[in-house]
């Protein structure tokens, strides 16, 4: 279901943010602003404005002489664009005077910038540093890994948890991205079971659709 790769997360998700032809550091520093940007925000909607940012100049040092307000400008509609503006600013600030413009390349240094998480985390270090050191869990994969009963918690750090317990490290980076699809176009928060090709090894499907027949 997830050979065609056409899910928003396959054309519009984190290794697509940074421009491609920027130098490394450079190349850290935008995929770190693109991910903070897409919390509770749609990919489309994150490249879009990420597309915004670079035109005008997604540089450290331009973006620490550019006003909040003209970065809310910039980042709308993007989910709570006035205080991701403002967090923006602040892990600038950091980047430039800790960093020497860089980003760290560790879990435990990025969960301290503002705003970002350890699923951000985790993405962050994959894309920009090419190491995969977790399992990014985000609604999508914490939702369907519990229906799967690959995990059974109450949440995504808790998943993230379990599936590592079990799950071989070579798998933690493309599990993201395979259930960050599915999620999007088929086990969504009302799931498009008759469209589904694991309902017979489904726990969920089981127990919420024994009406269904010939799935």
């Amino acid at each position: 279901m997830r050979k065609a790769r056409d899910a928003p997360v396959d054309s519009n998700g984190s290794e697509c943010c940074p421009d491609p032809k920027a130098e490394p550091k450079l190349y850290r520093y935008q995929t770190l602003i693109g991910l903070m940007l897409s919390s509770q925000t749609k990919d489309e909607v994150t490249m879009a404005a990420v597309l915004r940012l670079r035109k005008y100049g997604l540089t450290p040092e331009h973006i620490r002489e550019t006003s909040e307000e003209k970065l809310q400008s910039l980042i709308k509609p993007v989910g709570f664009y006035r205080r991701k503006a403002k967090y923006i600013k602040d892990t600038t600030e950091i980047v430039i005077n800790q960093y020497d413009g860089d980003i760290p390349a560790t879990i435990e240094e990025l969960v301290k910038f503002p705003g970002v998480g350890p699923k951000m985390g985790y993405l962050v270090l994959k894309v920009a540093w090419n190491k995969v050191d977790g399992i990014a869990v985000d609604v999508h994969v914490h939702r369907i890994a519990n229906r799967l009963q690959w995990a059974k918690a109450e949440t995504p750090e808790k998943t993230r948890e379990q599936l590592e317990a079990w799950m071989p490290k070579k798998y933690w980076f493309d599990v993201n991205l395979l259930l960050v699809g599915f999620g999007q176009q088929i086990c969504k928060c009302k799931p498009k079971c008759d469209q589904c090709k694991l309902t017979k090894m489904c726990p969920y499907f089981a127990e919420n659709n024994t009406d269904i027949e010939d799935l």
